[in-house]
C-alpha cells in the first residue's frame, strides 16, 4: 500500500554479490528482487559466507505466505474463501504486529482494506478501468475491519487457521511484510555471526552496528516528495545503529481519473474509503524494528495531521517525521523530539 524508496543503495533488477576481500572484514553484498520489489544487503563479516541461497529461500517464504500477487499463496486462499488454510509463524508474526498497530491508530492501519484498493486499481486484483463511484465504495466498506478477523491454533505446532466473522474480507500484508522480511533477514545475519549490516527491501531498511568501510554509523537519505518524477532529490539523510526505518508516501504512486480529472493515490483511508491526496506528503518512522516502522507509517499517511499530532503523544517507542504541504503551498517538517537525534544534515 505503499511505494517509497528511502535508502541510496543500487537497486538492480538482477540478483548479485559483491565481495571486498581487501577490508579487514570481508564485505560482502547482495542485489535482487523480493515480494514485488528489489531488496538490498550489506554486510561484514570474518569470513566469505554465501548467503544468498538463505535469503532467497526467505523471500519464498514471504511470497508463498503473504504475497497477494502470487496466485496459490496462502493469502489468497483465504481471500478465495478456502476452508482450513494452515499459515505459519512468519504469519502470525505479521498479523499480530498488524493488530497492535491497528488499535494504537484507532484504525488507520488495516490490513482488510485490501477490497478498496483493488477497487481503485492499486492492488493484485484491482480493476484499473474506472474509480469506484461512492456508493461502490460504501458498498465495500462493510468488508473492512480487522476485528473482524482473528488467529486460532491449528492443531500443529507452528501452524495457524484465520478465522473471519464476515465472509468477503480481502486481507493483505502489502503496508507491512516488507518490513517484517527485512526483519526475518536481519535475524537470519545475526545467527550467523553477523553484527554489521544494512537490509533493505523496498526502501525499508534495518541498520546494526556500523558501516566498517567508512567507520561510522549507516547513513540513509530520506526522500523529497515533492521532486520531479524521474528527479531523485532527498530533503536529509539519517544516521542508524540498531534501528529499523520505513517510508510511506504517495507522489510516486497515484493516478488521475480521465473522465474527472482528479487524482487517487494508493493510500486508501480505511475509514472513510477514500484514496484522495491529502496534506501530508511523505511519513518516515525510525522504530526498534521494521515491522513496526512498516505499518505506523502507512497508518500515519492514512490519518489526518491532527489526528497524527494526537496520537504521537502516546506512541514513544517510534520517532517521527512528517513532511506535508502548508497553506503558503511549501513543503513542512514536523519531527517527535526524538527524531532529530538521527539527523544526519539538516533538513531542508
Amino acid at each position: 500500500m505503499k511505494y517509497l524508496a528511502v535508502i541510496s543503495f543500487l537497486f538492480l533488477l538482477s540478483s548479485c554479490k559483491k565481495t571486498d576481500q581487501d577490508l579487514s572484514r570481508t564485505t560482502q553484498e547482495l542485489y535482487g528482487n523480493a515480494i514485488g520489489t528489489t531488496y538490498s544487503i550489506k554486510y561484514f563479516s570474518n569470513e566469505t559466507m554465501d548467503l544468498e541461497p538463505k535469503v532467497d529461500s526467505l523471500i519464498d517464504l514471504f511470497n508463498q505466505s503473504m504475497s497477494t500477487w502470487v496466485p496459490d499463496s496462502k493469502i489468497n486462499q483465504i481471500n478465495d474463501g478456502k476452508d482450513s488454510v494452515a499459515v505459519g509463524k512468519e504469519f502470525k508474526e505479521v498479523f499480530d504486529y498488524a493488530q497492535e498497530i491497528y488499535r494504537k491508530t484507532d484504525g488507520y492501519f488495516d490490513p482488510t482494506v485490501g477490497n478498496l484498493v483493488n477497487a481503485y486499481g492499486f492492488g493484485a486484483d484491482g480493476k484499473k478501468e474506472k474509480i469506484p463511484q461512492d456508493y461502490q465504495i460504501d458498498s465495500l466498506l462493510q468488508y473492512v475491519g480487522f476485528y473482524k478477523l482473528d488467529m486460532v491454533p491449528a492443531g500443529k505446532e507452528d501452524q495457524y487457521f484465520v478465522e473471519s466473522s464476515h465472509s468477503g474480507i480481502y486481507l493483505e500484508f502489502n503496508a507491512i511484510a516488507k518490513g517484517t522480511l527485512v526483519d526475518y533477514i536481519a535475524r537470519m545475519l545475526e545467527n550467523h555471526g553477523i553484527t554489521d549490516y544494512l537490509v533493505e527491501v523496498g526502501g525499508e531498511v534495518t541498520a546494526a552496528g556500523i558501516n566498517l568501510e567508512k567507520q561510522q554509523e549507516w547513513s540513509v537519505g530520506i526522500d523529497d516528495p515533492t521532486q520531479v518524477a524521474g528527479q531523485r532529490e532527498l530533503v536529509t539523510a539519517v544516521k542508524l545503529k540498531d534501528k529499523a526505518m520505513a517510508g510511506s508516501g504517495n507522489y510516486r504512486k497515484f493516478k488521475i481519473d480521465q473522465e474527472s480529472g482528479k487524482e487517487y493515490v494508493h493510500t486508501v483511508n480505511p475509514l472513510t474509503g477514500k484514496a484522495v491526496p491529502s496534506e501530508v506528503l511523505g511519513v518516515n518512522v525510525i522504530a526498534e524494528n521494521c515491522t513496526l516502522a512498516d505499518g505506523y507509517a502507512t497508518a500515519f499517511m492514512a490519518m489526518p495531521l491532527e489526528k497524527s499530532r494526537r496520537l504521537l503523544s502516546n506512541l514513544p517507542e517510534i520517532e517521527v517525521l512528517i513532511m506535508y504541504m502548508g497553506t503558503d503551498g511549501k513543503l513542512k517538517f514536523e519531527t517527535t523530539p526524538g527524531f532529530n537525534q538521527y539527523v544526519k544534515q539538516p533538513i531542508l
